[in-house]
């Protein structure tokens, strides 16, 4: 009897065999994996339950005082020359004679373009030989009636002829009067053909050119004058109750290179209506550099308090109530504060406090936020040596 197996046989336990040491070595790396993953997890959790100690700068504390607030309320807006003006055409025509380009001079009253003028002189001229013409029958008229008066004192004619020539004499005044003012009013549209500048300043824009046709009240040229200026702004109704005329304002104006003072001028009696504000007007002086529509922004003073506070910064509004994060103990603490008053400390925007005595250190904006509870240490000053 042969018991030599068929190769096929052999075949399939050779696949049986290493289909079981396949699954038997995917089973062992799944739990070597998942230990290693479990350990990780581990070595995570343990890391986080350990909290770091950082260590801050001098820079990075500051401490609650009591200081003086300067009270402040907060605007900005465009600066805009006080005087300035549109030079219109006061009537159709052809312009010329413009010479006058953005950033040249004018003095007040000085011709800067003219519109020809020939129409308007004929019109001159026709008025003044009307009025001669009326003048005529008026001399006629007033001989006319001399003569009447003189016949009926003789009796020659009767009142009703006098009566008739009287009227025709008043008739023919009347009629000289309007061509007078028909000659008034031709001169007066002569005039018109003479464009000059109502102030002296620099041209800011020019609109037309020579040879240009143009109608009624078509700009010509926008003239501003540089020798005072005013400042627009808007602030909240409740803001403007502590503002008053006279009191100043620190400006930071677009290409000055130091804060501009300025004074509070006017405030505005309304409410605007679609902003629901109130606008204040600011006298700013002319400096060098100084130009039409520059940018400011900045800040009224309107009076001072006394209070414990901190700079602005410092409070933190990213949880329901505002806090600050005060070191102690060596450790960080988010202590929840009730915001009072704004003001400023020099040049820094400060806010006062209640709830916190003065001493306490807190964790300045630069810091960042630290988890409460962080262990820190504050690094003692650098020391320079020659």
């Amino acid at each position: 009897m042969n018991t030599r197996r068929p190769l096929s046989f052999w075949i399939k336990w050779l696949l049986l065999i290493a289909l079981v040491l396949g699954i038997a070595l995917g089973v062992t790396r799944a739990l070597g994996k998942r230990k290693a993953t479990s350990e990780a997890a581990r070595a995570a959790a343990e890391s986080l339950q350990t909290t770091p100690t950082y260590t801050l700068a001098p820079t990075d504390v500051v401490t609650v005082q009591s200081i003086e607030l300067t009270q402040t309320v907060a605007l900005s807006g465009s600066v805009d020359a006080l005087q300035t003006a549109a030079i219109k055409a006061k009537t159709a025509g052809e312009i010329l004679g413009l010479t006058k380009r953005e950033g040249d001079s004018v003095k007040a009253g000085e011709v800067v373009a003219r519109i020809d003028s020939t129409e308007a002189q004929a019109r001159v001229r026709q008025a003044a030989r009307q009025a001669e013409s009326a003048q005529s029958q008026v001399a006629i008229a007033k001989r006319t009636f001399d003569n009447n008066q003189a016949l009926v004192r003789q009796g020659f004619i009767s009142n009703t002829a006098l009566d008739t020539a009287s009227a025709t004499l008043a008739s023919a005044e009347a009629t000289h009067q309007a061509a007078l003012a028909a000659l008034d009013i031709a001169r007066k549209a002569l005039a018109d053909t003479t464009l000059r500048s109502p102030l002296t300043g620099q041209v800011s824009a020019r609109l037309v050119q020579n040879g240009e046709r143009v109608g009624i009240d078509t700009r010509v040229l926008d003239v501003v004058d540089l020798s005072g200026f005013e400042m627009e702004a808007a602030i909240a109704p409740a803001d403007a109750v502590a503002v008053k005329v006279g009191q100043t304002a620190r400006l930071t104006v677009e290409g000055q290179p130091e804060p501009v003072q300025a004074t509070v001028a006017r405030i505005n009696p309304s409410v605007q209506a679609a902003s629901r504000s109130v606008l204040v007007y600011l006298r700013v002086p002319s400096l060098p550099g100084m130009r039409q529509g520059l940018f400011a922004q900045g800040h009224i003073v309107v009076g001072a308090v006394n209070a414990l506070a901190v700079p602005a910064s410092t409070v933190r509004n990213d949880k329901p109530q505002p806090y600050v994060q005060v070191v102690r103990e060596g450790a960080v603490v988010h202590v929840p504060v009730q915001p009072g008053a704004t003001g400023l400390q020099g040049t820094e925007p400060m806010r006062a406090v209640t709830g916190l005595p003065a001493g306490t250190q807190l964790l300045r904006a630069q810091a960042g936020l630290i988890r409460e509870g962080t262990a820190v240490n504050l690094a003692a000053p650098a020391t320079v040596t020659n």
